[in-house]
């Protein structure tokens, strides 16, 4: 088990994890043991992950960070098991929990490399028939925020609104980087998105990673590509539910279609910010 400490001067972000995390049951969501919560003393209780956060294995710009490189089969794995448990929290609860802050950070996973998604802190709860939520302010965490939630001209916030910031980090998986990487050779490298999409139009070698990459690698590889560049579409509605987005991770890439070039609608973003949930948009740092 895992002592996860928290002091929040209002409690909000502790009261709401333990409110929405205790809803679920999946393999894919990690499991709450126990809370604390008295006085200014807040503590949640977590089963053990051995093998830490997604984050620490898949950036070889940090490579003292990184323990060592997953094969392409075990991304390709937890990219599914995230999607899995995505679609739980959209649509196998008795409520519809929109976690709102998916990213590498958030995946922890267990000995075995499968996933589960934690930090429930900026989660918000809602019913399965609700398919646009009211919400004030902005919160996630800058690079994985779809465009709604900090601009409602992008059109209302709801649970494709987690399909996007899944389709960034999964591309971030595929690439072994930062998606907005301003210390990139070229301008059209800065966007891995962009980037990517283009060598996937022109049907070139994807040279992704350092891993040697055999033929059904290379077909999990572009299925995650073509996933994650529909995930970040601009206009929610082009978005796949994560139901759709487990059929085409599973299926063949022969019959995926090449989505239209996504934009560049997130805000540039250091990552280690992180948005909080409240009406004036703060900035904590993580």
């Amino acid at each position: 088990m895992v002592v996860s400490t928290r002091v929040r001067e209002n409690g909000e972000e502790f009261i709401n994890e333990v409110a929405s995390i205790s809803r679920t049951s999946h393999v894919n969501i990690v499991t709450l043991m126990g809370f604390c919560f008295e006085g200014s003393k807040r503590a949640l209780v977590y089963e053990f992950m051995p093998n830490g956060s997604l984050e620490k294995f898949i950036y070889k710009k940090y490579p003292s960070k990184v323990d060592h490189q997953l094969e392409w089969k075990t991304l390709y794995k937890i990219a599914v098991g995230i999607a899995r448990g995505l679609e739980y929290l959209h649509k196998g609860c008795n409520a519809r929990i929109l976690h709102f802050d998916i990213k590498p950070h958030n995946i922890l996973l267990d000995k075995n490399y499968h996933p589960k998604i934690s930090d429930f802190g900026l989660a918000k709860i809602c019913s399965r028939d609700e398919s646009i939520i009211s919400m004030l302010g902005t919160r996630g965490t800058v690079g994985y925020i779809a465009p709604e939630v900090f601009s409602r001209n992008f059109g209302g916030i709801s649970h494709k609104s987690d399909v996007y910031s899944y389709g960034m980090m999964v591309l971030e998986m595929v690439g072994g980087r930062k998606n907005i990487d301003n210390e990139g050779d070229r301008t059209s490298e800065i966007y891995f998105p962009h980037w990517v999409y283009k060598r996937l139009e022109l049907d070139e070698e994807l040279s992704l990673q350092s891993l040697v990459m055999n033929e059904e690698d290379r077909e999990s590889a572009k299925k995650m590509i073509i996933v994650g560049l529909w995930c970040i579409q601009t206009d929610p509605s082009n978005r796949p539910a994560m139901g759709r987005v487990l059929d085409m991770l599973e299926g063949s890439s022969e019959y995926l279609e090449i989505p239209p070039k996504p934009f560049l609608s997130s805000p540039s973003r250091s990552p280690q910010t992180k948005l909080s949930f409240d009406s004036s948009t703060t900035m904590d740092v993580l």
